[in-house]
């Protein structure tokens, strides 16, 4: 009588097709997953270190129907002046004010209440952007 082999010997011919393609497999994720993270790393790296000029709405006081006192907290370089824009809506979520203001002090860090003057009863403050000035964007 003579036996039935039901497959090849282990190890004798080389890794099979499927084993070849899993490392292929493999090797083409990691190398786009690397990619990926630094594509990812490098847009993150140049938003945060592309912003000369960053603020903060530390506080808002609606003084009337027709005005807002904003305490902000603006964070540049110190030969930069920066100019912040905020955004004031009603109860609606309709725009009541929108203004520029513009930061030139010789300093890195800048508190500072400001007066947004409105069209109408302002409930919300946003903080819409800043930049340095004569920058668009």
């Amino acid at each position: 009588m003579s036996a039935v082999r039901e497959g090849l010997p282990e190890g004798r011919y080389g890794r099979s097709a499927d084993e070849r393609a899993d490392r292929k497999l493999k090797i083409v994720g990691s190398v786009l997953g690397v990619g990926l993270l630094a594509v990812v790393g490098w847009i993150g790296w140049d938003y945060v270190a592309g912003q000369s000029v960053s603020a903060e709405v530390i506080k808002f006081q609606i003084v009337s129907d027709s005005e807002v006192k904003v305490h902000l907290e603006v964070r540049k370089e110190a030969s930069v002046t920066g100019v912040c824009t905020l955004s004031s809506q009603d109860e609606g979520h309709g725009e009541v004010g929108r203004a520029d203001f513009t930061f030139g002090q010789n300093a890195e860090r800048v508190d500072e209440m400001v007066t947004l003057k409105t069209t109408g009863r302002a409930t919300m403050i946003e903080l819409v952007g800043c930049q340095a000035a004569g920058t668009t964007g």
